[in-house]
């Protein structure tokens, strides 16, 4: 493994510890590149502690690609979506995260923050997600909230988007 294989390694085994200070140590002192990738071919943001908004802030102020998918299509924003972390989700769009980036299903991150029941993730996502994008079963994510029965999450969506949203009767 070359020197940026053992770069990624070290970079990603801070983040997912959540180790700001080693994360920082490395990005600054070390001048490893961020988007330096481990032996599973995946980089420090990919794996970072979803709740470590210090290592997100680290890694993306030092030139972390907010945008990386995965073999899946997942970007950051979609795990941090899925996994229900609305800090982390801020630090991300601060730094030019796209929401709007389709996974291989089609979903973007607010479906999966939809589907989860994480209402002050949909509410944070809504004006910057296209809320009717449908994904490659074509639910928007409307839908999946409601087909997950997370009903605070539908009512939100109905309530506030009634312009936008058709509900069926």
């Amino acid at each position: 493994m070359g020197k940026n294989g053992l770069d990624g390694n070290r970079l990603t085994k801070a983040a997912v510890k959540g180790d700001w200070q080693e994360v920082k140590r490395l990005l600054v002192e070390e001048k490893v590149n961020p988007n330096a990738v481990n032996q599973y071919q995946r980089t420090a943001l990919q794996v970072m502690m979803m709740g470590s908004t210090m290592v997100a802030e680290e890694l993306l102020k030092n030139g972390a690609n907010p945008n990386i998918q995965d073999r899946w299509g997942f970007t950051p924003a979609h795990d941090v979506a899925r996994s229900g972390f609305l800090d982390t989700m801020k630090v991300l769009t601060k730094y030019n995260a796209d929401v709007n980036i389709k996974d291989d299903m089609g979903c973007i991150p607010i479906h999966l923050a939809a589907q989860e029941g994480y209402l002050d993730l949909v509410q944070f996502l809504t004006p910057r997600s296209n809320i009717l994008v449908k994904n490659s079963s074509g639910q928007t994510p409307l839908d999946m909230a409601r087909a997950a029965d997370r009903t605070e999450v539908v009512a939100w969506l109905e309530q506030s988007h009634a312009t936008e949203v058709q509900t069926p009767h």
